[in-house]
């Protein structure tokens, strides 16, 4: 039984609404630049790929044929072809049996209760002002001294001068780290008990350490007594647990039954968010449930709600085909407002709900007086454009959204700076570690990872929030609703958030599509940058944002297409350019440069392409568990997030990495799920970061994946030169007029509009 994991394109083939997000574009070779990649890569594709073991659709060139391909003539970027068209679980050991999941939402849940009590605490009665302090203090203080006649009015209320404020100090870090939860490995007899289990049911017994690591203790009996808990392992299919649960069941096992109902509901609900969706519109997954052969779907999904595995939502529809018809007096009640019911898994909703409330709790309450109306206005008028504008609405609003390229940081950097000389603690948090170089050399930032972590950035207050004033919070399409969620619950009353980033990128690895709903609610002040990204490579990736493919000018071979015939060459042509024609002829090593592709499966993804890569740039045995010293990889500590970076060594501890500057250790049992090689990456991967030069491949497979996101996403990570490994001809420019981003169901605008205000 083969347990390799799906794709978010086999993904979005079961899952209504759930197809996959591709993209790159082209023209003809000779005209336009573009170029499409294999293997789909879907809106979650990574999230998908990374949460489990490495696996999807295998296709195509194997190592061998990579090799082989080398031997072919090369492809020089000097000369050419085309040149000039576009491109917490908690740490107890007494925990075990607790999943990383429900360790999560345990934790939200207990943040959740702490904020709900400061709350409470602060609107508690005070009595005779023997609890005031600061400002409020002395102004009682000043009123009973004149009511007493001990001082004149106007010495005691006259309007003392403004002093210059100076710049705020950097804050000196308090040591209360929110850990990341690490699972405790399952003891070695539940391991044994699993393995028994599915040598019994004809299962690969090397998914035993991770069914015991899901199951926890116990994990034997419970799988004996239900099998269809073999779906909670990733990468495990319907028809395999179904295969699995009919040789230890015998005649017992049938399609309707009860556990099998609940399981694959669960399962295709967790599909649906490794494509994105928080939750699933209620005849979508019934329809899904049929295509799984579940005989009475209606039945799954109320089991699946009674266990309390899934929760249902109604949300009202905001949009009427019509306008309703006044009732007449005495023609009866009126027609019920439309709703649409929704089925979503608990952790993602109460991730949303919480998403919604810290929200509105930023959009409806007014800002830390941080400077008075005068300061802000002067850094405003230091500003030019569109940062002048932001510094404005920031100055005013709790919750600020602003979109522009990458230009467009600049201005966040402006609005850093001028916080930070009116006083305010300021900071920045970007997705990626390789993110904080495109950023003000000089400017504080973080990782949100590790803000929210407080492995980085100013640390907490007494109250547990994040002790700042201001956060800008860059690369915000990658912000995902569980992120988000543990965001805004983090920061403290009167505190101003900034979401800034560019909205025709790829959107989140997980679920939700937080930046792209709150800019369709129109909730809080939107700013739109107008500065344009320079050169060739600006001039080419802009007109893609607006789904038009030019031809531009590259003097310098800025932009490169490199036509190809099929897949076995595209490989080929993609290690010639990395290896030889890219350092010679543009002056970018090979270190410096990154492949982006489609997706992890198929002839020429990933897996095929660092395969090809590593032979040519690093060759070994990969005794490190496949890996080498040298070798360059993408590791991905959760679902969703991508640190490039390069093997050490390995010991007794684990593969020793470097990466972004810091030492990480990955555990032995760990290296297979977490570390892939990172020549190649998809377009997930990449977001978050640009390189000096960039080889995107597209190969004839990819034609029907590729959307516009996905070409802009990987165009866009190129600073300097990018070629375009084209095999998909007319569907590369078809991508970019026609292929949106594929729609996620969310629950977020409903959350959002009885909570907050439109945005005048």
């Amino acid at each position: 039984m083969s347990t390799e994991p799906e794709t978010t394109e086999d993904a979005a083939r079961e899952t209504p609404g759930a197809e996959a997000e591709g993209g790159t574009p082209g023209s003809g070779a000779e005209e336009t630049a573009g170029a499409r990649g294999s293997g789909a890569e879907g809106e979650g594709s990574d999230a998908a790929d990374e949460a489990r073991t490495d696996g999807a659709r295998t296709g195509g060139a194997e190592a061998g044929e990579a090799r082989e391909a080398e031997a072919g003539d090369s492809s020089d970027v000097g000369g050419g072809e085309g040149d000039g068209a576009p491109s917490a679980e908690a740490a107890g050991t007494d925990a075990a049996q607790v999943s990383e999941a429900e360790a999560e939402l345990l934790a939200q849940r207990l943040e959740r209760e702490r904020i709900e009590r400061r709350k409470a605490e602060k609107k508690g009665p005070i009595e005779a002002g023997t609890k005031l302090s600061g400002k409020a203090a002395d102004l009682l203080a000043a009123v009973r001294a004149v009511e007493s006649g001990e001082k004149p009015v106007s010495a005691v209320f006259a309007e003392p001068e403004t002093a210059a404020r100076r710049p705020a100090p950097e804050p000196v870090r308090r040591t209360q780290p929110v850990t990341p939860a690490v699972a405790a490995a399952p003891a070695a007899e539940t391991v044994d008990g699993v393995r028994r289990a599915l040598a019994e049911g004809g299962a690969p017994e090397a998914l035993a350490p991770q069914a015991a690591a899901v199951l926890g203790d116990g994990a034997e009996e419970r799988l004996r007594e239900d099998p269809w808990l073999l779906l909670r392992v990733s990468g495990v299919r319907p028809e395999q647990a179904d295969g699995f649960a009919r040789a230890l069941l015998g005649a017992a096992c049938g399609p309707d039954d009860v556990r099998r109902l609940r399981a694959v509901t669960v399962w295709l609900l967790e599909q649906a968010a490794l494509a994105g969706h928080t939750a699933l519109e209620m005849p979508a997954l019934t329809a899904a449930l049929a295509q799984r052969g579940v005989p009475d779907p209606d039945a799954a999904v109320q089991s699946a709600l009674a266990e309390g595995e899934v929760l249902a939502f109604q949300d009202g529809l905001e949009e009427a085909a019509e306008p309703a018809e006044p009732a007449e007096p005495g023609e009866g009640e009126a027609e019920p407002e439309p709703v649409r019911v929704l089925v979503g898994l608990e952790r993602y909703a109460l991730a949303e709900e919480s998403l919604a409330d810290g929200l509105a709790r930023l959009i409806n309450s007014a800002p830390r007086q941080d400077g008075s109306d005068a300061d802000w206005e002067r850094a405003a008028a230091a500003a030019q454009g569109s940062a002048a504008e932001l510094i404005r609405a920031v100055a005013g609003h709790g919750l600020v959204l602003h979109t522009g390229g990458e230009a467009a940081r600049a201005e966040a950097a402006e609005l850093l700076d001028a916080a930070r000389q009116l006083g305010l603690r300021a900071f920045a948090a970007v997705h990626s570690p390789l993110g904080r170089g495109r950023f003000a050399p000089q400017a504080p930032v973080a990782t949100l990872a590790g803000l929210l972590y407080g492995a980085e950035g100013p640390g907490r207050d007494a109250d547990g929030a994040l002790d700042l004033d201001l956060l800008v919070v860059l690369d915000a399409p990658q912000l995902d609703v569980e992120a988000g969620a543990s965001l805004v619950e983090a920061l403290p009353d009167g505190a101003r958030l900034v979401l800034s980033g560019d909205p025709a990128v790829l959107w989140s690895a997980g679920p939700g599509r937080v930046f792209a709903d709150l800019l369709a609610a129109r909730r809080t002040p939107q700013i739109a940058s107008r500065r344009p990204d320079p050169g060739p490579l600006g001039e080419l990736v802009s007109g893609i944002g607006v789904g038009e493919l030019h031809q531009v000018d590259a003097p310098g071979k800025e932009v490169v297409i490199v036509p190809v015939r099929d897949a076995g060459e595209a490989v080929h042509r993609t290690v010639q350019l990395v290896a030889d024609s890219v350092p010679r002829a543009i002056g970018v090593p090979a270190e410096e440069t990154v492949v982006i592709t489609p997706g992890h499966g198929g002839a020429a993804g990933t897996r095929v392409l660092n395969a090809a890569l590593k032979e040519r740039l690093n060759p070994g045995p990969g005794r490190f568990g496949g890996f080498d010293p040298g070798d360059r990889v993408a590791y991905s500590p959760a679902p969703g997030r991508t640190v490039p970076g390069r093997v050490v060594g390995a010991d007794a501890d684990g593969l020793r990495l470097s990466c972004a500057g810091e030492a990480v250790v990955v555990p032995r049992e760990r290296v297979e799920q977490c570390v892939r090689h990172g020549w190649a990456l998809t377009a997930h991967q990449a977001a978050g970061g640009r390189w000096p030069a960039v080889v995107a491949v597209l190969p004839g497979d990819a034609a029907q994946t590729l959307t516009r996101p996905w070409v802009y996403t990987a165009f866009s990570r190129a600073e300097r030169h990018l070629s375009v490994v084209h095999g998909v001809e007319q569907a590369l420019p078809r991508a970019v007029a026609e292929g949106l981003a594929k729609p996620r169901t969310t629950r977020l605008p409903d959350l959002l509009r009885p909570e907050a205000p439109a945005a005048e």
